[in-house]
């Protein structure tokens, strides 16, 4: 009897040590790019800024993307191509005068960002992004993400059962 409950304990252990990490798996899946870094959404030095940095961002489902600027001098209007094109608010999506801004990135595609204040858009400050399909077996040339903190916490939490649980 005692070997059977031993028995029970560790498979209870093992699927609890499995669904935890499943879990985590999916919160490491999720990364908050902040538009900019540092800088922030704002009017860029060069026109091509915004592209320079989404060309070393890898950007997947699930993802949310962070526009950080000061209210009232800056807003961020997510458009189709032919307004991204023209720097136009026509036909928005999607109108936020708040900050941060957080858009989730739910669906495969292109998107389309601009600041529709005075000139904004047309010195620079627009952002275009692709987020790949998920099943695509072609590489993606942006770089690689380095893996989140959440993976160190996995290991340290799955250690610790471990060590508790006496394997």
């Amino acid at each position: 009897m005692n070997k059977i409950m031993g028995s029970n304990n560790n498979n209870v252990v093992i699927c609890a040590v499995l669904g935890m990490l499943a879990i985590l798996q999916f919160a490491e899946a999720q990364t908050r790019h902040v538009v900019g870094g540092s800088e922030g959404w704002k009017i860029p030095s060069n026109d091509s800024e915004y592209q320079d940095w989404a060309n070393n961002q890898r950007f997947s489902l699930g993802d949310i993307l962070v526009f950080d600027f000061t209210m009232n001098q800056h807003d961020v209007v997510e458009v189709p191509k032919d307004s991204y094109d023209i720097c136009s608010p026509e036909n928005a999506i999607n109108t936020t005068m708040n900050s941060p801004a957080n858009f989730i990135l739910n669906k495969e595609g292109q998107f389309y960002y601009i600041c529709s204040f005075g000139t904004h858009c047309i010195q620079g400050q627009k952002l275009s992004i692709i987020v790949p399909s998920s099943s695509s077996g072609a590489p993606s040339p942006q770089p690689s993400r380095s893996p989140p903190v959440v993976t160190t916490a996995a290991s340290f939490t799955l250690i610790f059962i471990l060590a508790f649980m006496g394997f």
